[in-house]
Parts: C-alpha cells; sequence; structure tokens
C-alpha cells in the first residue's frame, strides 16, 4: 500500500448526493387576480419583481391575468403574490377557444372568460364529460363532414 493509496481513501467523493440541491426548471406561471386600478398592477409588479428567480412579469388588467416566467415554484409565487396584495389569486383556469372540441358545451362556457378563452375542461375532470360529445353526436357530424363527401348519400 503506497501514499497514493492513502490519500485516496481521504480524498474519496461522498457517494450519496443528498447535499446538492435539486435545481428549479424554466417555468411559466399563470395566475388570474382581480386587477382594478394601475395601483393594483404596480403592487402585483413590485411583489413579483424582487422575487428570487424571477426574469419577467406580465399583468394584463383587462384580462385579470399575471404570467410570471422563471426559475420558480408557481405554489410559492402564488402564495407571496397573495400575502403581499391581500387579494385572491387562483391558476389561469382558461384556455384557448380552439383547444376544446365544444366551447359552447355547459362546462367549458363561462361568461366571465376573457375574449378567446374557454374554460379548461381538459384538466378539469369535473367538467369534461359535459363538453365531450356523445356518441350519436359524433355519428351525425361524421356523416356529413367534408372529408367524406359520399357519406350524406348513404343518410339520404
Amino acid at each position: 500500500m503506497g501514499i497514493v493509496d492513502v490519500v485516496s481513501v481521504f480524498c474519496t467523493l461522498p457517494r450519496t448526493r443528498r447535499h446538492l440541491k435539486k435545481r428549479k426548471q424554466f417555468q411559466t406561471v399563470e395566475m388570474k387576480m382581480r386587477i382594478d386600478c394601475e395601483g393594483c398592477e404596480r403592487k402585483v409588479r413590485k411583489a413579483l419583481e424582487g422575487m428570487e428567480g424571477v426574469s419577467s412579469v406580465e399583468v394584463a388588467p383587462r384580462q385579470h391575468k399575471v404570467t410570471v416566467a422563471g426559475y420558480v415554484d408557481a405554489g410559492k409565487v402564488m402564495r407571496r403574490l397573495a400575502r403581499r396584495t391581500g387579494k385572491r389569486v387562483e391558476p389561469w383556469p382558461y384556455v384557448p377557444y380552439d383547444v376544446v372540441a365544444h366551447p359552447y358545451a355547459p362546462g367549458a362556457y363561462d361568461k366571465k372568460a376573457p375574449p378567446g378563452y374557454v374554460r379548461n375542461v381538459v384538466a378539469d375532470p369535473a367538467a369534461a364529460p359535459l363538453a365531450r360529445a356523445s356518441s350519436t353526436e359524433v355519428r351525425y357530424t361524421a356523416a356529413f363532414s367534408d372529408e367524406n363527401p359520399n357519406a350524406a348519400c348513404a343518410v339520404m
């Protein structure tokens, strides 16, 4: 046993990676929050721009939407925003109109949604059955589709 073996015993790296901190992923967090005036908008920006890991903050007061991009955790951002502003904050519940198969179904349509958006029934299992077509609806819509022009002849 030489000097190299003795030194290597004392200089080994730890086998566990417990001490290494897991890095956060870059993500975009969209939230719905009531924004009444320019003062509310300034308060939101001030609360979020000082947060560690935040790259950008976008506030759309007409849509009541706050978008935060950066290496952050969505839950921490929402808790901080609610605590600093004193207002209710919830995840953005809407998706673009084109994503949902039946946007005017009772589960998807929402009068409070901004223009071009409907409620996210794809992720919400409680409202999803209301926004899906039944088998008879699918059969009728497939019979009169542009992709199969001879199907209408079979019905008539």
